[in-house]
C-alpha cells in the first residue's frame, strides 16, 4: 500500500523535551487536560495518517470520511442527545453528561493548544473524531472519566485502539506513579487491562457514532466485543479515593471545564 504523506508542516519527528515538560505538569495535576495534548502533539507522529488510511480502506470508512461530519456538533445538540431511547448508548451518554457536567465542547476548547486540531484537512479531521469520541468510549468501556484510575486505563484502551505513543506515555507514566503513592499494583493492573481489552475490542474509531448511539448499549458492547473490566472493578472496591491520586480537585462532585482527558 503507498505511504501517506505526513501531515503538512510538520517534521515528522517526536519532541520528547515537551513530552517530558507536559508530563512531569500532567502528574502534578492530573486536571491540567492542556498537557494532555501537549504530549500528543510531541509524540502522536504518524498515527493520524496511518489512522485514516486504515479508515478509509474500509467498506464504511470511505463514506465516513468523506461526510466528515464533525462530532462534537452533533454531541453538543441538546435536541439530538435527548432524543435516544432509554437502554441506549445515547441514553447513557446522555446521563454521563448529566452526571459528570462534562461536555464535548470542553475538551474542542482544551484541544486549541494544538493549532492544528481546527484546519480543514482529512488527518486533522480524523484526529478531531479521535478526540471527541472519548467519552463516548468512556460510557461503552465503564472507566469513568472522573477519575485518574478510569482516565488511565481508557487511555490504554485507547493507545491498542488508536495507536500513537503519546496515549501509551501517559498510561504508562501514571501507572508507574501509582505504584509508589497507592503501595500496591491494582492501578497498574487495571491499566494493563485496559491495554488488553482494546486489543481485543473491534476497531472503534471505525464505527458510524450517529448509528451508535442509537444501539441498545449492551448489544453494543458485544457487538464490539468490549469486555468486562473485572480487574478495574476490582482496583475502584480496593483503592477507594486513591483511584483518584492525581486530581487536584477539593470537591469531587463539581465538575470544572475543561474536562480531563487522561490520568
Amino acid at each position: 500500500m503507498t505511504k501517506m504523506p505526513p501531515f503538512p508542516g510538520t517534521t515528522g519527528r517526536r519532541d520528547w523535551k515537551t513530552a517530558f515538560d507536559a508530563i512531569r505538569k500532567l502528574l502534578a495535576n492530573g486536571d491540567d487536560t492542556t498537557q494532555v495534548f501537549r504530549i500528543m502533539r510531541a509524540l502522536n507522529v504518524g498515527s493520524g495518517p496511518s489512522g485514516y488510511a486504515r479508515l478509509i480502506a474500509t467498506p464504511e470508512g470511505g463514506r465516513i470520511a468523506s461526510r466528515q461530519v464533525e462530532l462534537a456538533q452533533r454531541f453538543t445538540d441538546k435536541a439530538w442527545i435527548a432524543s435516544f431511547a432509554p437502554g441506549t448508548v445515547g441514553a447513557a451518554y446522555r446521563e454521563f453528561l448529566e452526571t459528570t457536567g462534562y461536555t464535548a465542547d470542553g475538551l474542542v476548547e482544551v484541544s486549541r493548544v494544538n493549532p492544528i486540531e481546527d484546519l480543514q484537512h482529512p488527518y486533522a479531521w480524523y484526529g478531531r473524531r479521535s478526540r471527541d469520541v472519548h467519552d463516548i468510549w468512556h460510557v461503552l468501556t465503564g472507566y469513568k472519566a472522573d477519575e485518574s484510575m478510569g482516565e488511565a486505563a481508557l487511555v490504554a484502551f485507547s493507545y491498542a485502539q488508536l495507536g500513537g505513543l503519546g496515549w501509551a506515555f501517559i498510561g504508562a507514566a501514571a501507572a508507574l506513579k501509582s505504584l509508589k503513592v497507592t503501595g500496591n499494583r491494582l492501578f497498574a493492573k487495571a491499566v494493563i487491562e485496559g491495554y488488553r481489552h482494546g486489543r481485543k475490542a473491534k476497531w472503534m474509531i471505525g464505527e458510524d457514532y450517529e448509528a451508535l448511539l442509537a444501539e441498545p448499549i449492551d448489544a453494543a458492547r458485544k457487538r464490539l466485543n468490549i469486555l468486562e473490566p473485572v480487574a478495574y472493578k476490582h482496583a475502584q472496591r480496593e483503592l477507594g479515593p486513591l483511584a483518584s491520586y492525581l486530581s487536584t480537585r477539593k470537591d469531587e462532585t463539581a465538575p470544572t471545564e475543561p474536562q480531563k482527558l487522561a490520568a
